[in-house]
Order: structure tokens, then sequence, then C-alpha cells
């Protein structure tokens, strides 16, 4: 099991993760702490592998708590679970060491899709078999030119490639054309979320789109996949 930590000063949010971290197999929660100090006490005698944590509470907020964890070289992961969306906030998060980062609020596909994310590759860190170049591209999001016509980089910044299997699943599962609004309800994703993903997918070559003007006058983008395209999604997940 995956011990966690959860550093949130709102009790109903730590008690949303919390409940939504007993759904996801493979994780214990060891604990929540309401600020920093808190957080710093627990982790004198708590060994968690990972923290899900806040980045703005009182008096000290998320970036002090990363950066202790950094400067004295702990082996600790970090989710960072925030309503901060400015890139500077962002960057700096990622540039701490933050493995993922979720902007609040979020939906629960959001959230599975990160700590199954980190679980696998948790698992295959903490084996003693050695890694080949093919499974750290996948675990890193690396996806090297097979000799396709789609040129095969690692998804942007913001993307995972959990997320992305769970929206191509429910595009798959539509098997027509379709919305944001359609998809971002078959999957459960948010349509914010959505959007950013079928850009992705319209940039690779994998969707087509098309301006679909309704009756009541308001335009609304249709997509559809481009016949033999899975093999090209799936070199992300």
């Amino acid at each position: 099991m995956i011990r966690v930590l959860i550093v949130e000063d709102d009790p109903m949010v730590a008690q949303f993760n919390r409940c939504y971290l007993e759904q996801v197999s493979g994780y214990q929660c060891i604990g929540a702490a309401a600020s920093v100090e808190e957080a710093e006490a627990l982790l004198e005698n708590a060994r968690p592998e990972l923290i899900l944590l806040d980045l703005f509470m009182r008096k000290k907020g998320g970036f002090d708590l990363l950066n202790k964890i950094r400067s004295n070289d702990t082996n600790i992961d970090v989710i960072v679970i925030s309503a901060a969306r400015d890139p500077e906030s962002i960057k700096k998060a990622l540039q701490y060491g933050a493995v993922d980062y979720l902007i609040k609020p979020f939906n629960f596909s959001r959230f599975k899709a990160a700590l199954e994310s980190y679980r696998e590759t948790y698992y295959r860190m903490n084996t003693p078999d050695s890694i080949s170049q093919d499974d750290l591209d996948q675990l890193i999001g690396r996806s090297p030119n097979k000799g396709g016509n789609t040129a095969m980089q690692s998804l942007p910044k913001g993307l995972t490639s959990g997320t992305l299997k769970i929206l191509w699943e429910a595009i798959e599962k539509h098997g027509r054309s379709f919305s944001t609004e359609e998809l971002a309800q078959l999957s459960g994703i948010s349509r914010v979320s959505v959007r950013k993903y079928l850009a992705f997918l319209l940039e690779i070559g994998v969707l087509q789109s098309e301006l679909i003007y309704g009756t009541g006058g308001r335009p609304l983008d249709k997509f559809w996949v481009f016949p033999d395209k899975s093999q090209v999604v799936e070199t992300y997940f």
C-alpha cells in the first residue's frame, strides 16, 4: 500500500480527498494535516510515500513544505491539489518536483487518473528489475516515433496519459461525431479539461472538426475521428 498524507486546510475538501483516495486501490491514508506546521510534525514520525498538497493555506503555504522536502532530500512525492491556476504557480510547483497538479474544482475521474498513473510509476520504480528504454519512455510520457507519419512526442504539460486514455475510451464508445459537452458527460471529465485534450488530438491529426449551426443559431463544434488513428493515440498511454 502506498502511504498518503493529505495536507489541506479546508476540512470539507480534505474529507473529499480522503473519500476519493479510498476509492482507488493500492493507497492508504495515514492522516490529514490542516497546516504546514502540522504536516511537518506528522512527517517526523509518519513515513508517507505521497503527499496530496494544497498550496495556499494560512501562515505557511504549500510551497514552504515542498521546499523543505526537496531541501532535506526527503524521498516523498507530491501531487498538488490547488485552486491556483496561474502559470507561475503551476510552473513553480513542477520545478519543485510535484509529480502532478490538479486544479480545484476537479472531478473524480481526473483524481483517479492521477493516482493510477502515480501508482504505476511507483511500483515500476520500486522493483529490483532493470528498466528498459521503452518502459521508461512509457512511464515519463515519451513516445518515440514508430515509423508513422505522425511525430510522436511527449504529452504537453498539464495533460496526463491516464486522462487521455479515459477520454479516448469514451470517444471509441461513442462511435460517432460528438461535441465537447457530450464527451464531458460521457467521460465524467470537466468541459474545460475535455477542450484541452480535444485541442491536442486535433493538433496531432487524430481528430477533425467542423462548426455546425443549429436551429437556435448558436454554432457548435462537432468532432470526428480520422480512420485508423487508434494506434497513434495509444502510443501516449
